[in-house]
């Protein structure tokens, strides 16, 4: 969707508003995305979005068409979000983490310090600001510095944002568990184990984070990080540590492709070389188009992912 369709959208409001319509459009998005059914979500939300004025429906918009590497129409979408009066906190660090992935330092920090201006404070906006001033100075590949800042705006993001069920939500405020990267570091048999935390709330969370190509226990997993260490060092054989330590944004991979191995946190070629089949189909809508892709890629530096004996 370009820019002028979306005002035309946008503007379209005063003659086709139906609040009610709306609100049963956003609803139908929700229960689509409970389905793992995205493109009907953000074809719902596009229909919210055009007849209320709801900023929820277009947060939602913006988010799930990042996900789904629209960029351009999510870029549209934030931007037309934060002219409001009172935008979205999390909009505007969104806004800023893909304007950075664009190489728009200036109007990344500019969101991030609107933030600033009113919660000097504000965690994830003051640490991401830090990350893209720091940008403008060091000298390191700048496609790998962004991904790495993006995934940490990913994992700092409170899980109270997300759609989760009021027991759920109650747990993990006990359990001191407030944002995606709390999640990773614990496991399964843990969250089971605390008090009114069953099965039904082990799933919810499980489906949530597997949206976004995450899973419980990731953070600790240090018995695979062992493994791969390994893997790694036997991979000096095939390849030049110059070439193992290049990071992957020499693959020039397609959009899918790149994102799902940023949500895995695989930054290096020798880091992907080092990881199997089964762990890159796991991550949310990773096919075998993008699996034939990252193989082809690889055998260009006479290398492969790992095979398990």
């Amino acid at each position: 969707m370009t820019q002028d369709v979306l005002d035309t959208m946008i503007g379209s409001r005063e003659v086709a508003i139906d609040p009610q319509a709306a609100e049963s459009h956003y609803k139908a998005a929700l229960e689509a995305e409970a389905n793992a059914d995205r493109p009907a979500a953000i074809d719902q939300l596009r229909k919210a979005v055009k007849m209320g004025d709801s900023p929820n429906y277009e947060f939602k918009l913006a988010y799930f068409l990042d996900l789904v590497g629209e960029e351009d129409e999510a870029v549209s979408v934030y931007e037309q979000l934060c002219k409001r009066d009172h935008p979205y906190e999390n909009a505007l660090v969104n806004l800023a983490v893909l304007y950075e992935d664009r190489g728009d330092v200036s109007n990344a920090e500019r969101c991030l310090k609107q933030i600033l201006e009113t919660k000097p404070n504000h965690p994830r906006a003051s640490r991401y600001l830090k990350d893209v001033m720091a940008s403008r100075d060091m000298f390191y590949d700048e496609e790998h510095a962004r991904d790495l800042a993006k995934r940490n705006a990913l994992l700092d993001t409170p899980v109270t944002d997300f759609e989760l069920s009021v027991r759920a939500r109650n747990c993990l405020k006990k359990m001191q568990i407030r944002s995606l990267g709390d999640l990773l570091k614990i496991s399964e048999a843990e969250l089971l184990s605390y008090k009114n935390f069953g099965e039904t709330s082990l799933v919810e969370i499980k489906t949530m984070l597997a949206s976004k190509g995450l899973r419980l226990g990731q953070g600790v997993d240090g018995q695979y990080s062992r493994i791969r260490k390994e893997i790694y060092d036997q991979l000096r054989g095939a390849a030049s540590d110059t070439v193992l330590a290049k990071s992957i944004s020499v693959l020039d991979l397609t959009v899918r492709a790149r994102k799902a191995l940023q949500f895995l946190g695989i930054q290096s070629i020798g880091d992907l070389a080092t990881r199997t089949e089964a762990e890159l189909m796991g991550v949310k809508n990773f096919g075998q188009t993008s699996l034939t892709e990252i193989r082809e890629k690889l055998s260009e530096y006479h290398l492969g992912l790992r095979t398990l004996d």
